[in-house]
């Protein structure tokens, strides 16, 4: 297992490519909404299973916070504990910019998942892409 982040056209190309499956063929985000003008600015990491891309997330600097978006794995490679590799890189990003917190919206069904690396719950449910989300902070 690595993770590094997405720089080579190619690595960049692997992450939007894992997103299209996860966001928009299994979970029905249309692509419009999934690909946005922060694409450019925010920074992307992928991790490999036997050399294979199967996981991705990015970040970004908004309010002096990093926000943790489009984390996901390829359905076939989950629970085997890819999930925290990518959040250890994108706060090790976020670490190494001077931030202090980071924020996220987690997908309701994903909230325990952030809990157990010390991500706290400051909201309601709300929708992003009609999936249902709550919104969660933590000092890094």
């Amino acid at each position: 297992m690595i993770t590094k982040q997405a720089i080579a056209k190619d690595e960049l190309e692997a992450v939007y490519k894992i997103r299209k499956i996860v966001f928009v063929g299994e979970q029905g985000v249309s692509e419009e909404e999934e690909y946005d003008e922060h694409e450019e600015r925010a920074e992307h990491v992928l991790v490999y299973h036997e050399g294979q891309p199967v996981g991705t997330g990015r970040t970004r600097v908004v309010e002096d916070m990093a926000k943790m978006e489009r984390i996901c794995i390829l359905p076939e490679y989950r629970k085997l504990g890819l999930g925290r590799h990518i959040m250890d890189a994108l706060e090790g990003i976020a670490l190494a910019k001077g931030l202090k917190k980071a924020k996220l919206h987690a997908q309701t069904h994903a909230e325990p998942f952030y809990e157990k690396l010390g991500y706290k719950r400051i909201s309601d449910v709300f929708y992003e892409a009609d999936i249902p989300h709550v919104a969660m902070v933590k000092a890094l």
